[in-house]
């Protein structure tokens, strides 16, 4: 028999979760079947699977030793790596970066080091703030994801408490998140909400977007405002009101205003030839429209993390956006 303590990082799962997680070698079907036949208990007494687990609580797993062999080994890579971030904003509880156009967030078939999120967790396992081998079930995880080739604010959870509430905040739109664009073209409104449907298909990686409601499609409100003109294109500030996968650029261009460098929904050949080697979309401040609350990141209700003009690529060809961009963050509207 093992017996595994729940630690503060481990709380608040449902016991399958956690064990999926805690005891990798155990097939999930297995774990199941283990759970209902009692030979995995929660303080000596049958549970179910959906049981959120306490601080403190004792799991006994009367299962062979086999399955307490994770098949992950650790490779040293944490130590290893030298992190490169650009971090705009950390406490104690999150850490905000901003991530570079080009940048993947998470690994894929053909990186693993070289990540946004490893970069985070070496950062955090120098500094002495990330232990894998005395966590269970817990590793320093995003909250938010952009694009590949989409630079911006990303936000990290340190614990697993600020990772749940940052995650219920994002899923209840309580955090306001803005975003840069340089779009072809002048929009013929100057300040408008948007609002339309999408639908996406995972096997292309693309979306697309009906000024009608139809079967299988969500809707989308996007908001945006003219900052400045240059020749035939426009930079705009663009709030993302709901947040679905490739909105905002596949949004411009159903109106047709596809963004520059943007070769998915728009034609960007002559973009590149120009310099613009991504598409031109940067998230650049996010607000924390918190209310009220006095909960456990309550101390974030209504700051502004926002990146300086400088750091975004594609502004040098708007004369005058650094000062706008400057004077729309010290306004915070």
């Amino acid at each position: 028999m093992q017996i595994i303590t729940v630690k503060k990082n481990d709380a608040g799962q449902r016991l399958d979760k956690f064990l999926s997680k805690a005891v990798k070698g155990l097939p999930m079907s297995l774990m199941y079947k283990y759970i209902r036949t009692k030979k995995i208990k929660v303080n000596r007494k049958r549970c179910e699977q959906k049981y959120v687990l306490q601080e403190g609580d004792e799991i006994q797993l009367f299962i062979r030793e086999e399955f307490f062999d994770s098949p992950e080994k650790d490779d040293g890579a944490l130590a290893r790596i030298t992190p490169k971030l650009d971090i705009v904003y950390e406490d104690e509880n999150i850490l905000l970066c901003n991530k570079r156009p080009g940048v993947l967030v998470h690994e894929d078939d053909g990186a693993r080091d070289n990540t946004l999120i490893m970069h985070i967790k070496a950062y955090l396992y120098q500094k002495g703030e990330y232990d894998p081998t005395s966590e269970q079930s817990f590793a320093p995880a995003l909250c938010n994801r952009i694009d590949r080739n989409t630079g911006g604010i990303v936000i990290a959870a340190k614990n697993a408490e600020s990772l749940r509430v940052m995650n219920e905040k994002i899923k209840n739109d309580n955090i306001r998140k803005f975003y840069l664009c340089a779009v072809h073209g002048r929009p013929q409104k100057d300040k408008e909400t948007l609002t339309a449907y999408l639908k996406k298909d995972s096997a292309s990686n693309l979306v697309t977007v009906s000024d009608k409601a139809k079967e299988g499609y969500k809707n989308i409100i996007t908001k945006y405002r003219t900052l400045d003109v240059m020749g035939d294109t426009a930079l705009l500030e663009v709030e993302l009101v709901t947040g679905r996968t490739h909105q905002i650029r596949a949004h411009m261009a159903h109106i047709g205003h596809p963004l520059l460098g943007d070769g998915k929904y728009g034609i960007n050949r002559n973009d590149k030839s120009k310099g613009y080697k991504y598409q031109a979309l940067y998230s650049y401040r996010l607000i924390f429209d918190f209310g009220n609350d006095d909960g456990y990141l309550g101390y974030l209700s209504g700051k502004q993390v926002s990146l300086k003009p400088e750091n975004i690529w594609f502004l040098s060809d708007y004369p005058y956006a650094h000062s706008t961009v400057e004077r729309i963050i010290t306004d915070k509207k």
